[in-house]
């Protein structure tokens, strides 16, 4: 490929990966409370249908970032109350929550095509908002400008998230008793950690963040179009870029990214993958996260381990 379709390669990868970034960094924040939540496509789903829904009838960008936000929260309230609180198994958990997020979204977007429309869509000046943004004096830098300070609001926003996740869980007081509750929920309960209520209120700002992913497909990808299974995958490569990034908000960004470039490669695919059918492309990102996925596992260190707590409900009265 030339130095321009690299480039717009790049441009393009960057994008494409921010839904996967935003269901990262949900579920790390999650299972930094001790808690596995395999309903990431729920939440994802959830969260693309109430921001449309919010998009649609409101024409407001804020407000439909607002119900996306709400809607992975929703799902991930669900899911808190049936494993913090009900002591429900959290995988099973999970899994019911992806198919009841994913029906639901289904069940709304059926009835907002009935009667024979042929789409629901965002007013024009709604999908305006949410092309790039240029940020002034930074978007004119040579090659990095464009790159970094000339994209969506979702972009700024998941890297803006990863960032500060990142300094939360590492450099303040209250991420390093979220930390400890992930380890070992009964050592942090006895130094007076109230373990009950962080893990609601870090779930609870996962799921939401997870929300946000699903809202980006809906209102870029699908360019404010509501289109039935429209996440289709990307929270489960998201729960499996969870362990490729080592559970670090910061590596997230670069696995994104590599996903991201997977997922639009059959847009650039070089002279020798002409002939290569399309199909193979879009089963990608699936065979890597698989190959990923085994090579993690084998190579684990003990310093990129998932919490020692996770998937393990704590009962108060038991420790």
């Amino acid at each position: 490929m030339s130095d321009a379709i690299w480039f717009n390669f790049l441009m393009a990868a960057i994008p494409a990966g921010m839904p996967l970034l935003l269901g990262t960094l949900g579920e790390i924040l999650t299972e930094k409370s001790g808690n596995l939540n395999l309903g990431v496509e729920g939440m994802m789903y959830m969260g693309a249908i109430l921001g449309f829904l919010a998009g649609f009838y409101t024409d407001s960008a804020v407000l439909a970032l607002g119900a996306a936000f709400l809607g992975g929260a929703l799902g991930a309230l669900i899911y808190t109350f049936l494993t913090v609180t009900l002591k429900a198994n959290q995988n099973v958990t999970g899994l019911t929550l992806t198919i009841f997020g994913t029906g639901l979204a289904s069940l709304i977007g059926e009835n907002l095509l009935a009667g024979g429309a042929a789409s629901a869509s965002f007013s024009e000046s709604l999908k305006a908002s949410f092309d790039r943004i240029p940020i002034p004096g930074l978007a004119d830098i040579p090659y990095l400008g464009p790159l970094l300070f000339d994209n969506n609001i979702f972009v700024y926003l998941g890297v803006g998230i990863a960032i500060c996740m990142g300094i939360y869980l590492n450099h303040t007081r209250r991420g390093l008793n979220l930390r400890a509750i992930g380890e070992n929920p009964g050592a942090a309960d006895a130094a007076g950690i109230h373990v009950t209520l962080y893990k609601y209120v870090h779930i609870l700002l996962g799921g939401g963040i997870c929300g946000l992913g699903g809202g980006y497909v809906c209102f870029v990808t699908c360019k404010g179009l509501w289109v039935q299974n429209c996440v289709g995958g990307l929270g489960w490569i998201a729960v499996a870029l969870v362990i490729f990034a080592s559970w670090s908000p910061y590596r997230s960004i670069f696995g994104s990214l590599v996903f991201g470039a997977l997922s639009i490669l059959q847009f650039y695919k070089p002279a020798f993958l002409r002939n290569v059918s399309a199909p193979v492309f879009s089963m990608l990102p699936f065979l890597v996260t698989a190959i990923v996925l085994v090579v993690t596992s084998v190579r684990m260190s003990r310093e990129r381990v998932q919490p020692k707590g996770c998937g393990i409900n704590y009962d108060r009265e038991e420790r």
